[in-house]
This record gives structure tokens, sequence and C-alpha cells, in this order.
């Protein structure tokens, strides 16, 4: 099968692997149909995340069709069309059983920390990942669903990442009826958490970033306050005084590990690797909200030490919520808002990009070219 592969930093390129196959009697095969690349793999593509391997699959963010099934898969059949979470999980550890499907126990030698995920380094216990022709589906009768027939392949595929992550950082956030809530970055994750964000009763809703396109899909399709922050001296200052000069209820951490703003922190941690992440966002984040505020932070990270101003956090008495996006237990929600007509996710993909230019989709992803927003990947197998 034709599979991206990745051979190191910036480096990736389309080659035939031998494809899936059964390997224990819950697994099933999936004939991805759409796949997606997302901003946390840009960390994987530059370097950031550890344990990334050469000979890697990526891409946690895909739907198909199934191909096969294990001899005791019960709730799925060869031709079934699904949608799969990015979180690969048992369903039954004490973590699964409290909701907690990001940080499953048993699907990760490194489980201390994260579960399974995806296309997204051994760190995450090493599963490849839909940016192929076909994609092994571990305990198939626990994290893919049926795609419900009224649900286009654009919406289903976002809602196995994108949008479920920010509707969950939104959820992190508390939000009580009237909050200013502030969100920094507007990439996709962004752009659902700032449209999250109403539905939870927000009065206002501001969103971060530096890139004009970006801040103006964030206008146009979540109907928020912008700030470009290139164009202020202190954004912090800049979101004190909006707020009058207290600062905001809510802030959203959208961006995560490669957030720009500050050469010598971007340098020490996107590209000398000395963090496990640039803490520019976050600590954007603690300084931006209200004494007694809520940081909700959805953006990557590396498992590195960070210089985050956590004493900061800790004289403020903020609350930081954050994880993984559990992504199955926000589905019943966003599943009405869609078939409602309240939430189209499709409405930001702004790229379709065959399978075999992948190389290509994450030049113009990572350089931001080609005012690219969310980029769709689309295999050929038949």
């Amino acid at each position: 099968m034709k599979a991206m592969v990745y051979r190191g930093p910036y480096k990736i390129r389309v080659e035939e692997k031998a494809p899936p196959r059964i390997e224990h009697p819950n697994d099933a095969i999936v004939r991805v149909t759409l796949a997606a690349i997302c901003g946390s793999d840009l960390h994987l593509y530059h370097g950031l995340m550890p344990d990334t391997r050469v000979g890697h699959t990526f891409g946690h963010e895909f739907i198909g069709v199934v191909e096969e099934v294990g001899s005791s898969v019960q709730n799925l059949q060869r031709g079934d069309r699904v949608m799969v979470p990015f979180n690969i999980y048992c369903g039954t550890c004490f973590f699964c059983a409290r909701g907690l499907y990001s940080n499953c126990h048993n699907v990760n030698p490194n489980a201390t920390a994260v579960g399974g995920i995806y296309g997204y380094s051994h760190t995450c216990g090493g599963y490849d990942g839909g940016q192929a022709e076909f994609v092994r589906v571990p305990f198939a009768d626990v994290g893919p669903s049926l795609i419900p027939e009224w649900m286009e392949d654009e919406d289903a595929l976002l809602c196995t990442d994108a949008l479920p992550t920010g509707y969950f950082g939104a959820q992190l956030g508390n939000i009580v009826e009237g909050d200013t809530v502030a969100v920094l970055g507007a990439g996709p994750v962004g752009l659902f958490a700032a449209k999250s964000a109403w539905f939870m009763g927000a009065g206002r809703v501001i969103v971060i970033d530096h890139l004009d396109y970006r801040l103006e899909k964030a206008r146009s399709f979540a109907h928020a306050e912008t700030i470009n922050f290139a164009e202020h001296d202190d954004v912090v200052v800049e979101m004190k005084k909006t707020t009058g000069y207290l600062g905001a209820d809510v802030v959203i951490d959208a961006v995560g590990a490669e957030a720009d703003g500050n050469l010598l922190q971007h340098v020490s941690s996107a590209k000398l690797k000395l963090q496990g992440g640039s803490p520019i966002a976050l600590n954007w984040a603690i300084d931006s909200v209200r004494k007694g505020g809520t940081v909700s932070v959805v953006g990557a990270y590396g498992p590195l030490f960070s210089a985050v101003k956590f004493g900061d956090a800790m004289n403020k008495g903020l609350t930081l919520t954050m994880n993984q996006c559990p992504v199955k237990r926000q589905w019943p929600r966003l599943f009405e808002h869609i078939r409602n007509g309240h939430l189209k996710p499709s409405d930001i993909v702004t790229h379709r990009i065959p399978l075999e230019h992948i190389a290509e989709g994450y030049h113009i992803f990572s350089a931001k070219l080609d005012h690219v927003i969310k980029p769709v990947v689309v295999p050929s197998a038949s």
C-alpha cells in the first residue's frame, strides 16, 4: 500500500509499505477514504517530539471503510463506513471506566502519561496512522463508530480530533454565562474552541494570532473579536486593556509547543529542543487571564521541561485544566450541533491534497502558504 513515511525532520515521502494485518482478534483493518494533516503533526514533522522513528506513518485524523475484522469484533463488519477517534483505548481500564479515554493504561508502554494515539511517535505507543491507504484499528469494538447517514465525510473527518479538541478546550474552561473567553491560536482547534465557547454561554470571545487570514476566519467562522499580536509591543497589556484591566475570565491555549512571539524561547524549544515546547502561549495565558480565572490547555507539548510561569499561576489563584481530548465523549453533543445546523466543521477545510503529494501538503501547512487552515488528504485506494 502507499503510505506517508517519516524520514527525519522536514523529510517525508510516500512509499510502498506492507499493508497492516489483523494482529489481535479485536482488530479491524480500515481502508482510509479521507485523512487530514493536524497542527500537532507539524510538531512531529519539525522533529520536536521525542522518539519519532524513521519509517513511522503519521495521521491521527481519518475516516474510512472497514476492510476486515478480527474474530472477536462484534460491532463492525466489512463495508461499514466508520469514523475513528484519534485516541486508542481499551474501554475497560481504571481510566477508560471514568471516561478518560485519552489516558488509557493498556495501550501504551509509556502510559504513565498519555494513552495511545495513531501516528504520533512511539511516545504515544508507536501505532502507524491514517495518512496511508489502510490502517490497523485496535479495539475495534470500542473506538470507531459508524458515520451517521446524514453526516458528510469531511464533517465526520473533523470529528476525529480538531472539532472535539476545540470543544473540549472550551469545556475545560468551565465557562459561566457572560464570561470573556480568549483563545490563543486561530488554527483549526482554536477556531473550534472559539465557536464552542458561544455554545457554553460566553458573553465575549477574543482570538489572538499573528496571521491576518486566520484572524479573518476567526471573525467569519467563530464570530470572534481578534487581536494580531504582531501589531502590539505586548499582547498581554493589550489583553488587559481590552478587558477593563482585569483580564479574561477564561483563556484557552490552542497553540502548544511551537508558539511564536519570543525569538529566544522559540529557538531554545522548537529549534534546540531544550524544552518540551515554547512556553510563550501558556505564559501569555497565565499573564492575561484574570486572578481566579481558568486556563485551559489543549495545545500539544512534548514531555520535556518547559519554562512555565507556575509561580504566577499559583499567586493569581488560577485553575489550570488540560488533557488530550477524550474524543468519543464529545460526539453526542457535537453530532446534535452539526445535525441542527449550528456547526459545519468542514467550513474550515481549505485544501484537498492527494496522498501522493502529501509532502507538498506538509510544506504548505508548515509554512502557512496559500491561506491554508486545514488540509485534507485523499488516498487513492479503491
